[in-house]
């Protein structure tokens, strides 16, 4: 019974926000609350949320005092040579603005965080997007799908989770996942080259002295010759913005906020901040990653804006990104308190594990990989890592499979997992690229998807798994 209302409450969930029937704050809220009372433990709710937002609530100050210092970074110009470089290489052409989110995305995902790659990516693409009239759920898709493979890093979460509930080291799992993981990459690169063409076929593409010029009247040359006055919203992505908005306001040379002559200072000091970010979650914990960002932060608004209006008025433009974000996290917190305080998240991963037929044991690498699309969307990493994992490598076992196998296959799903509304980083993109949720998961999780298969079939191909 528990395992049909886990998957009922999980499939009740998406339905509605795909359908735009409720918000995703209300329903990752309202949803489980339901649930909770059907399974028959509603008095144990409070418990529940309680346990769930205790254990969030470090990922929620993290992500509140990164995007204030990111978001700072961006007001002063430190991203300003990023966005002209990307500008200069895509000319404003629909095909290379969608392949250079794709590689930027994978670039800046080398930090090993989700929320700060797609701050950086969003505020270094949505102008030209925008701009050019192109779809905003190509660039959620596309930056999402690109971090998710980049996301098995050893640094990044998913390879330390597996080694740490396999007792393996993480090396020998990740380096030879490297190959596979290289085609998932292209698999992203060439996709992003389709979606590209598609785009160019849909919207044209302007000369990049046009695009440079936020108030002039420009047109769309497409394919036949004929013009149409770009679209201010991103071609039915859902993703409106308000209006007024113009998208080149973060390339404005003369903006108020700029502080060129502080700009090694907030380099130094962002390339400090992630590199012992970095330091503290591969080797040793200096500081809790939520208070090196609290301390950056509150460096940043100090030196950049000495005054306290100019700060409050920093903090005041980011407000609105720090409340969405914080408030889904918190929201999701609800949603997984239920599910693992329930049992429902345990009796979901014993029945997907028992329908692996005998005559299936020998391919127990093939049957992680192909459960941890579903399983790594539908449960926290820590949920699937440290609670299924486990129990797949020991059925492997019995069957002559070894440990590192398992956990190489498990790292398949990890494209899939980045769009999970479970990844508080993706609650990041969506709001920053004011796209809703729903209409990023119908065009994300089918490509996504993909990618993960051929991770997993290069795997299987390279005699990885």
């Amino acid at each position: 019974m528990l395992t049909i209302l886990g998957f009922g409450m999980i499939a009740t969930f998406l339905v509605l926000i795909m359908l735009k029937k409720m918000s995703p704050i209300a329903a990752l809220v309202l949803i489980p609350a339901l649930f909770c009372v059907f399974v028959g433990k509603g008095a144990h709710l409070g418990d529940y949320v309680i346990k769930g937002v205790g254990s969030l609530a470090p990922t929620a100050a993290m992500l509140m005092f990164a995007i204030i210092y990111f978001g700072v970074m961006i007001d002063v110009g430190l991203f300003d040579p990023i966005v002209r470089g990307i500008l200069r290489f895509c000319k404003a052409d629909p095909m290379r603005v969608v392949v250079g989110t794709a590689v930027l995305a994978a670039i800046v995902s080398l930090d090993g965080d989700g929320s700060t790659t797609f701050m950086i990516t969003v505020s270094a693409m949505y102008p030209l997007y925008k701009r050019l009239g192109m779809s905003l759920v190509v660039m959620t898709g596309v930056a999402a799908t690109a971090n998710g493979v980049m996301n098995t890093l050893p640094w990044g979460g998913p390879t330390a989770r597996a080694a740490t509930a396999l007792k393996l080291d993480a090396s020998d799992i990740f380096v030879p996942m490297i190959p596979a993981l290289a085609t998932g990459l292209v698999a992203v690169l060439v996709l992003s080259y389709v979606l590209g063409m598609r785009e160019r076929k849909r919207v044209g593409y302007l000369s990049l002295d046009k695009v440079l010029e936020p108030e002039a009247e420009t047109v769309l040359v497409g394919a036949g010759g004929s013009g149409e006055t770009p679209r201010a919203s991103g071609g039915g992505a859902g993703a409106d913005a308000p209006e007024g908005d113009d998208g080149f306001q973060g390339l404005d040379p003369a903006r108020e906020t700029l502080r060129p002559k502080l700009y090694w200072f907030n380099a130094l000091l962002t390339v400090a901040l992630l590199t012992v970010a970095l330091l503290t979650s591969m080797i040793m914990e200096w500081l809790p990653i939520p208070v090196l960002f609290l301390i950056g932060a509150a460096l940043a608004l100090t030196v950049n804006f000495p005054h306290i209006p100019a700060q409050k008025a920093r903090i005041a433009a980011h407000a609105d990104n720090v409340v969405n974000v914080s408030g889904m996290v918190f929201a999701a917190a609800v949603f997984t308190g239920v599910l693992n305080g329930t049992g429902m998240v345990k009796h979901m991963a014993d029945w997907l594990v028992g329908v692996v037929p005998d005559s299936m044991g020998s391919q127990m690498g093939l049957v992680t990989g192909v459960l941890s699309l579903p399983l790594t969307y539908f449960m926290s990493n820590d949920g699937f890592y440290f609670g299924v994992v486990p129990v797949l490598a020991e059925a492997g076992a019995a069957h002559g499979v070894s440990p590192l196998e398992i956990a190489r296959a498990s790292l398949a799903g990890q494209a899939l997992h980045m769009s999970s509304p479970l990844v508080p980083a993706v609650y990041v993109l969506v709001g920053m690229a004011k796209v809703e949720f729903g209409d990023h998961t119908r065009f994300t999780v089918k490509w996504a998807a993909l990618t993960c298969l051929v991770v997993l079939g290069s795997g299987i191909l390279f005699g990885i798994i």
